[in-house]
């Protein structure tokens, strides 16, 4: 099919349905692959950036080969680097504090008035269902798209543990690979039996959410299990993560994960080849918010907490090009309506992808994707005395990064309980328990391993970087600072840039309704396991 006939087959979609160029309709299957905690790490990113950077060993031929056949971009971010917050925005095309008490992780609740772009699909006839993780915790089967009814996980779960049951099964006796096969089979007979359960000609909506990127995993596994050498790390590592041992270790097993995870991606690709549907298959690939347990990543707004790898191919997408435009993911719920031919509702914010990948530039294609505006709330309740969160509001630019942190007074991963005490925390208990302290961040040998050295004066600067009290502004450029690490937000010389950033964060912020600036940001404040908000507590629009 012609980039031309591709074009139009997009445009037409907008009107009320994918036509085939004889007029029929042919809506797309929506394969829609979704990683816990995966960060921008991909071997097509190294290759992009040159080498010297972490993501030289990671190894990740599916994903690679779907973003060289599709588009790629470069500056995807979630609205929020917290699991709930991100996946309440994509589900509702919506920024995350237009979700009500979806917007925190701990306390959470979905209000059904809110539309969520997949149940909107399966009401136009669309067969939808997921395996492994959507929206948590403590789903309802009424929830959007995560009740049981659209589960499909009777082959198991254990892929969400992969290093953990491969490493179980080798000590049984099994090789490596026949122990990653027993895995990646489960995988395919869930997504077969979602297959099985459709309609004859029926589109199909699936959400894969495999969790195994998430901590825990097992120490060691990325060199044992992935031949991922953490020696090939030394003098590559960002100046946010101490270059020692553990601290690589700990990276490349994490990237041993991804590596799980892009062998699934390429199983479940394959099986829509199989069946003969690839080329009426939109293919979209992320993750939802940076890496777990490391400095400036997870429950941060700094790039490696908010970039995410996107890669999306299939029918309409003029492939073979990477893209510069800023996109959040809530972008993805409009984009997946109009593939659909379902209206979009009027209360979404994100803004359909379709123009951008139905172009033929590369680069930058709309110029008023210049800019993403991420945000954080609560993560966990018990993070800060009295449930309070750690609220911050943030907007990027391809130069510069402008962080407010409206209440600069309280510790941005939660309070540091314990380590001040006569029985701090040992190193075991603050690699395996994440709420002994500093709660927000996850636990794991580099967290321990940081921790443990903040009273060394070579290590001390660097623990009050990632876990001390930040300014209400932080500022960075990124031309010359690309892992912010050195504030500007009181160099005379950024005013002026400064001061612009700032107004269009909180026009955005004005402009759609966000409880933070309302009231002092009581809807927030209110610790979400005190029972229900009283009624004069402002909250967001949620007509559909």
């Amino acid at each position: 099919m012609s980039k031309t006939i591709l074009v139009v087959a997009v445009l037409i979609g907008c009107l009320g349905g994918w036509k085939t160029t004889q007029g029929d309709e042919q809506r797309p299957n929506i394969l829609f692959l979704f990683a816990d905690d995966w960060g921008r790490h991909a071997g097509i990113h190294a290759e992009i950036a040159g080498p010297g950077g972490i993501n030289d060993i990671v190894q990740t031929p599916n994903f690679d080969q779907l973003a060289r056949q599709g588009v790629l971009f470069l500056n995807a971010h979630v609205n929020a680097p917290s699991c709930t917050p991100c996946r309440s925005a994509l589900l509702s095309g919506q920024y995350f504090w237009r979700t009500g008490r979806a917007a925190i992780l701990r306390g959470a609740v979905w209000d059904m008035a809110i539309p969520s772009y997949p149940l909107l699909l399966n009401e136009a006839g669309y067969h939808i269902g997921k395996t492994y993780k959507v929206w948590s915790p403590g789903t309802p089967v009424d929830a959007p798209y995560g009740g049981r009814e659209f589960a499909y996980e009777s082959a198991g779960r254990r892929f969400n543990q992969f290093s953990q049951n491969v490493t179980r099964m080798v000590d049984e006796g099994m090789t490596k690979q026949q122990a990653k096969q027993v895995l990646y089979d489960e995988v395919l007979q869930n997504f077969r039996s979602f297959l099985a359960d459709r309609q004859d000609g029926q589109p199909f909506c699936y959400w894969f959410g495999a969790t195994n990127v998430h901590r825990k995993w097992i120490q060691g596994s990325g060199k044992k299990l992935w031949g991922l050498n953490p020696d090939d790390l030394k003098g590559k590592m960002p100046p946010f993560l101490p270059d020692v041992p553990i601290v690589r270790e700990d990276l490349a097993d994490y990237f041993g994960e991804i590596l799980a995870f892009d062998a699934a991606m390429g199983l479940l690709v394959d099986e829509v080849r199989r069946l003969g549907e690839l080329e009426n298959t939109l293919v979209v690939i992320s993750g939802d918010h940076g890496a777990p347990g490391f400095p400036h990543g997870k429950c941060n707004l700094y790039d490696f907490g908010t970039g995410v790898p996107l890669a999306i191919v299939g029918p309409g997408v003029n492939g073979g090009r990477v893209l510069e435009d800023f996109v959040n993911l809530m972008d993805l719920a409009p984009t997946f309506l109009e593939a659909g031919g379902v209206a979009i509702p009027e209360v979404m914010t994100g803004r359909s992808l379709w123009p951008v990948l139905a172009s033929d530039r590369e680069g930058q294609v709309d110029p008023q994707r210049d800019y993403v505006v991420t945000g954080r709330e609560r993560h966990v309740e018990m993070a800060r005395e009295g449930y309070l969160p750690y609220p911050q509001r943030a907007i990027r630019t391809a130069d510069y990064s402008l962080i407010v942190n409206f209440e600069p007074d309280r510790y941005p991963m939660g309070d540091p309980y314990l380590l001040d005490g006569p029985d701090p925390p040992t190193f075991e208990e603050l690699t395996e328990l994440t709420f002994v302290t500093l709660p927000d961040e996850d636990a794991g040998p580099t967290k321990a391993w940081l921790v443990t050295h903040r009273d060394d004066p070579q290590w001390q600067p660097l623990y009050e970087l990632v876990y001390g009290k930040r300014p209400r502004l932080q500022f960075f450029d990124l031309t010359k600072d690309p892992h912010e690490v050195n504030n500007l937000a009181d160099d005379p010389a950024y005013a002026e840039v400064r001061e612009r950033l700032k107004r269009r964060l909180m026009e955005v912020l004005e402009r759609t309704g966000d409880p933070r600036l309302i009231d002092g940001g009581r809807f927030f404040e209110t610790p979400p396991m005190a029972g229900p908000l009283p009624d004069d507590v402002p909250h967001p629009k949620r007509k559909r």
